[in-house]
């Protein structure tokens, strides 16, 4: 199974809670021990960086995200995938497939694949940059010739 497919907690539990029905009550199981799986914090750098990291944060409920986190090791799941993926596209003007966050082991090789994807993105952020100053330019009568 993929990393994402295996489960990355568990729980002993003396009996599983039910609802009078007898099925399982999942808002009654406890959430999972986030200690244990932390390890030596590598703070993100850069503007970039901490913007991922930040919304990591926010999405996952989790006070600190090292570059080294992986998102599925930390509870992500894939709704919350889509999630990351919405807000890096709002909050830092990348369209990032959302597959990248399954194949990226963790934080640090994530920020690595979108610096690439922002970086492709570049010379075509210059080239619509350029045309637009270059219609500011023009006077209304030209701009006018230009529609027509």
């Amino acid at each position: 199974l993929p990393d994402y497919m295996v489960p990355t907690h568990f729980i002993y539990l003396p009996a599983l809670p039910v609802s009078p029905n007898g099925k399982l009550e999942r808002k009654a199981l406890p959430a999972p021990d986030m200690t244990q799986h932390q390890r030596a914090y590598v703070a993100p750098q850069g503007e970039l960086e901490q913007g991922i990291a930040q919304i990591w944060q926010q999405v996952l409920g989790i006070e600190q995200i090292g570059m080294d986190d992986s998102f599925f090791e930390l509870g992500g799941h894939s709704l919350l995938a889509t999630q990351v993926s919405a807000r890096i596209r709002e909050q830092l003007a990348v369209e990032v497939p959302l597959r990248e966050l399954f194949v990226t082991a963790d934080l640090r090789a994530y920020c690595a694949r979108v610096e690439a994807l922002r970086g492709a993105l570049q010379p075509l952020q210059d080239e619509l940059a350029k045309s637009l100053e270059a219609l500011k330019r023009l006077s209304g009568a030209e701009l006018e010739k230009l529609i027509s």
